[in-house]
């Protein structure tokens, strides 16, 4: 599939992949790629959402298991997202594109409060919108929130980027036996147990028919490249 087959699509970045090299917080000369990556992208006629991560600045999950209160690390993991949103937004505005935080949680000092018409508006407008803040509610992981998005924004596709090149059967760092996949159906993906998302985003895209497409964000120009259907990747779904 080709960048004509995908009119609209929500990129999945994880937080740890802004933190670049460094092992905690926001890399700049990151953010500034992964910008230059999505202006690239959206260039191609494509409109672009943004579902980023927190992982690089904190894991509610992984503050829940150091003894702090489940609900609690959750919202302070969407806050984390937010901070990194308006990084990215702040990098794609440094160079001429249009940008638009919107964060399920409101903070109506800080970035536009998600509304589903507004933010849909946004996109159609030629704004790259990136959804922060998660679901708004705790227990939902980014990726859950990404497909939601999709779903929401009437995107074409779900595009999951990773430090790997699509899907493989094994971890391929561990196993340099792993199978790497072109194409999976859904019902496949889950058999297998491949993990392509957590349970709740998987179910709710395969319930809403959105392809997820795994792919390496580590080279630049990524994003383009999958759009243009030249990019190492792993359609699910599609």
């Amino acid at each position: 599939m080709a960048a004509a087959d995908y009119r609209r699509v929500i990129v999945k970045l994880s937080g740890e992949a802004l933190s670049g090299s460094e092992p905690f917080g926001i890399d700049q000369a990151t953010a500034d790629r992964f910008a230059a990556d999505l202006i690239a992208a959206q260039a191609l006629g494509v409109t672009l959402g943004v579902v980023v991560g927190g992982g690089n600045l904190l894991r509610g999950a992984t503050a829940a298991s150091h003894g702090a209160d489940r609900t609690i690390a959750d919202v302070m993991g969407m806050l984390a997202t937010v901070m990194n949103a308006l990084a990215l937004e702040s990098a794609i505005e440094r160079r001429g594109a249009k940008a638009r935080t919107v964060s399920a949680l409101a903070m109506p000092q800080v970035c536009e409060t998600y509304e589903r018409r507004a933010a849909r508006r946004h996109l159609d407008e030629g704004r790259i919108v990136l959804f922060a803040g998660g679901t708004g509610n705790p227990f939902f992981t980014t990726d859950t929130t990404a497909v939601l998005r999709a779903a929401e924004m009437g995107a074409d596709a779900v595009l999951k980027a990773t430090n790997v090149d699509g899907v493989y059967s094994a971890d391929p760092k561990k196993d340099p036996a792993a199978t790497r996949y072109e194409r999976l159906g859904f019902d496949e993906a889950l058999d297998k147990r491949l993990g392509v998302m957590d349970l709740t985003a998987f179910s709710l895209a395969r319930d809403h028919a959105i392809p997820i497409i795994v792919f390496s964000i580590r080279e630049p120009g990524a994003v383009e490249s999958v759009l243009r259907g030249t990019g190492r990747a792993t359609i699910v779904g599609g």
